[in-house]
């Protein structure tokens, strides 16, 4: 029996779980993540054995918002499948009015050899798609 390796899980608290969901309902899928589980301050997506858990933050806890330049998270990066698949999100990101970071910089703002796009969730989480080579 082998033993698995990598992350087990990831759990991010959002301000907003409702608006959240939306946003990642449609993008997860497109990075082959299936919906894993949900409840009622919660869901999560899943691929191979490691699995993404957005739960919904207490409201007492709502005050600082968060801010990806403080201790904590930076950002979220997944592989793209392709140059191409890169290029279809961000139509469709565009077509759902969220804005880009490095837009000036695309494709090479990680360096002329990482083709990756860079946005934000609803809690300005960056997220970072990244094209094999």
């Amino acid at each position: 029996m082998t033993t698995p390796e990598g992350f087990h899980h990831i759990e991010i608290n959002v301000h907003n779980l409702t608006e959240t969901r939306a946003f990642y309902d449609w993008l997860m899928p497109e990075l082959n993540y299936s919906l894993f589980q949900q409840w009622e301050k919660g869901f999560s997506y899943k691929n191979g054995t490691a699995y993404l858990v957005f739960t919904q933050t207490e409201d007492h806890y709502k005050e600082i918002p968060f801010h990806r330049k403080r201790s904590g998270l930076n950002h979220l990066a997944f592989w793209a499948k392709s140059r191409a698949q890169i290029e279809q999100l961000r139509v469709q990101l565009k077509k759902r009015n969220i804005s880009f970071l490095y837009e000036d910089k695309f494709p090479f703002a990680g360096g002329e050899s990482h083709y990756a796009l860079f946005f934000e969730d609803p809690d300005r989480i960056k997220i970072e798609i990244v094209s094999p080579r």
